[in-house]
């Protein structure tokens, strides 16, 4: 049976034959894949039924979840150390073999936080024998170590210790965020196991260390959460926040204009009254220009065009060389330098994978505020990011798709997803932190 809701959105695009009319096969699997399209919309805008209310006990199990993942965290960073320190491995960027735990901690981006903390950017690009921009600080944002600085001169407490302090208290911030977040939107069951894989996932090992990543996330799922209850004024201090402390607002500012335009077809089943019209719009535009405010900074203070573009494609000069960044091929080019055309092949196999997903329907009951921000998001990690180390831990915001109630409906699913959560972090400790680079 066909809704009223997709009648607004068919009218959006002009009327479409049936397929049986339709002669060309190529047109016919088009409005095959339309229709997909339109379900994929009204699928997402329809309440999940298996919501249910929060208790307080409820959050006060998460809050046990948080704190005994930070335990493990720490006790594998613990082991990895004295490893290191054991058989005297290199670590950090300057290949220097350990010296304390704190350090340990502290360490690759931390140091670079740090640095910051204490003498702010450069105002002058640092360039190599060639003339070319080298990494540095203009890739880290300022709210981080903004607040390892102003912390650290009030209470004189070492930055170091500051800066992991803020990364787990904000993880554990985070964490409570993430399953307000999906008790919003799915069974109270996924919701609960996308927190507990969230704690103890591969990549968690981060939220012990002075990162902001944790920081970021923290921010970020505030603002799904007030977008999913349609309080789209409030996001805008959370986003601008958000938007200094780590990369990536813009998906999200992507995911709330497809909001936008799903909303304004669907008004006529789904009131959109006018102050969440303008409130909606306000916030996107306000997002969208804060995500690309931190580039015309940069600019400005270095007196150099493009200066935060050149900075981050510095880091990918040792995997493909130096040459001109253009949007949607830093992983085609990742893949022919190393693989040629088996890895554009797979590249491109990754890409229907990862529509094939976003479009199935356990993430459609995940709502349209995660799904738009699932798929803006991975629009956005694929246009502009080379797949190196890092690309692991730029999945973090990616967190909400664990609400997918693949991984948890079944006793055997969450065992398999929990083992597997805890081997990946050894290994991600191991690889991506101890002998490797995160």
């Amino acid at each position: 049976m066909t809704t009223s809701g997709d009648h607004d959105l068919r009218g959006a695009a002009g009327s479409l034959p049936p397929a049986a009319t339709v002669a060309s096969p190529l047109r016919r699997r088009a409005v095959r894949a339309w229709q997909g399209l339109l379900d994929w919309f009204e699928e997402t805008s329809q309440p999940n039924p298996a919501v249910r209310p929060v208790t307080a006990r409820a959050v006060r199990a998460v809050v046990g979840v948080w704190a005994l993942g930070r335990g493990v965290n720490f006790l594998l960073m613990f082991v990895m150390y004295e490893l290191a320190h054991a058989f005297g491995w290199a670590f950090g960027p300057n290949a220097q073999r350990v010296t304390t735990f704190l350090q340990f901690l502290s360490d690759w981006d931390g140091a670079r936080y740090g640095r910051v903390s204490q003498i702010g950017y450069p105002t002058q690009l640092p360039l190599d024998a060639y003339g070319a921009v080298v990494p540095n600080d203009w890739a880290f944002l300022p709210v981080f170590p903004w607040l390892e600085r102003i912390i650290s001169d009030a209470t004189g407490i070492p930055w170091q210790i500051v800066g992991i302090s803020i990364a787990v208290l904000a993880s554990g911030g985070a964490t409570i965020m993430l399953f307000l977040l999906l008790r919003a939107v799915t069974s109270p069951t996924a919701a609960w196991w996308g927190a507990v894989l969230f704690s103890f996932g591969p990549m968690s090992f981060i939220f012990v260390v002075g990162y902001a990543e944790s920081l970021y996330l923290f921010l970020l799922f505030a603002a799904m959460l007030l977008a999913v209850k349609r309080r789209y004024l409030w996001i805008i201090p959370i986003g601008l926040v958000a938007s200094y402390t780590r990369p990536g607002i813009l998906a999200f500012a992507l995911g709330l204009g497809i909001v936008f335009v799903t909303r304004w077809f669907r008004r006529k089943v789904d009131p959109f009254p006018p102050s969440q019209l303008v409130s909606l719009m306000i916030t996107g535009l306000v997002l969208a220009g804060a995500g690309l405010s931190w580039s015309w900074i940069a600019d400005a203070v270095t007196g150099t065009p493009h200066a935060y573009l050149l900075t981050e494609t510095s880091w990918w000069v040792p995997f493909v060389g130096e040459g001109h960044f253009a949007p949607f091929t830093p992983w085609f080019r990742m893949a022919w330098t190393f693989t040629g055309i088996i890895g554009v092949v797979l590249v491109a196999a990754l890409i229907a994978a990862f529509l094939l997903w976003i479009f199935s329907r356990p993430v459609r009951r995940l709502g349209m505020v995660v799904a738009t921000y699932g798929f803006g998001y991975g629009v956005y990690l694929f246009a502009v990011f080379l797949p190196q180390q890092s690309i692991f831990r730029l999945l973090l915001p990616m967190t909400p798709m664990l609400g997918d109630e693949r991984l948890s409906s079944t006793r055997r699913r969450r065992i398999i997803s929990l083992v597997a959560a805890l081997v990946g972090q050894v290994l991600a400790v191991l690889l991506l932190w101890t002998i490797g680079f995160p």
